[in-house]
Order: C-alpha cells, then sequence, then structure tokens
C-alpha cells in the first residue's frame, strides 16, 4: 500500500527550495531564485507557503543598503522532507522485490 506524498513537498518550487535548504541549512533568496530559475513572486508564494507550515523561517535584514531574505530550514521541515525522501523510495522499490 502507498503511503501518501507530502502535498506541500511535492511541488516542484517548493521541493527544489528544500532540496538546497537541506544541504546548506541556510540559503539567501537570491541564491534560491538563481538555483531554481523561478521569478521572485512565484519563489516568494512558495517559501510563504513553506514558512506557513513551519518547514521554514525566514529572516529579513539588510546588509549594507540592500534588503537580504535568509531561509533556513527547521527541524521539522529536515524531518518531514527525509519522510518524503523515504516514501519516494518506497514507491520505487515497490514490486522489485517480488518474484
Amino acid at each position: 500500500m502507498f503511503k501518501d506524498l507530502d502535498p506541500l513537498l511535492h511541488s516542484q518550487l517548493r521541493l527544489a527550495v528544500m532540496s538546497i535548504l537541506i544541504n546548506s541549512e541556510e540559503a539567501e533568496f537570491t541564491y534560491i531564485k538563481e538555483r531554481t530559475n523561478a521569478t521572485a513572486g512565484n519563489l516568494s508564494i512558495q517559501i510563504n507557503k513553506l514558512k506557513d507550515a513551519g518547514y521554514i523561517t525566514v529572516t529579513k535584514k539588510f546588509k549594507g543598503n540592500y534588503p537580504q531574505t535568509i531561509c533556513r530550514i527547521t527541524t521539522k521541515g529536515v524531518a518531514n522532507f527525509e519522510e518524503y525522501v523515504e516514501t519516494l523510495k518506497e514507491y520505487l522499490n515497490t514490486g522489485t522485490n517480488e518474484t
């Protein structure tokens, strides 16, 4: 029987954001935007969804005269990402052990 995949992480852009953060713990908005090729508006919406779910935190500050947005993965975000990956592995391995 297939477990449900986390619908929040099943979005390509949100999954990409989480994949970046799982490896680096935190990243600037501009870095995430460059890596994902997303528009600023779309990325902002998806980051807010992850933030509202408690998967990431978002800190806004200034670096010199320029605004800086830092995204950081939370413990909950790590746990849910790891569970998502494990569930995907189960999907991929289903039927391969049967003779």
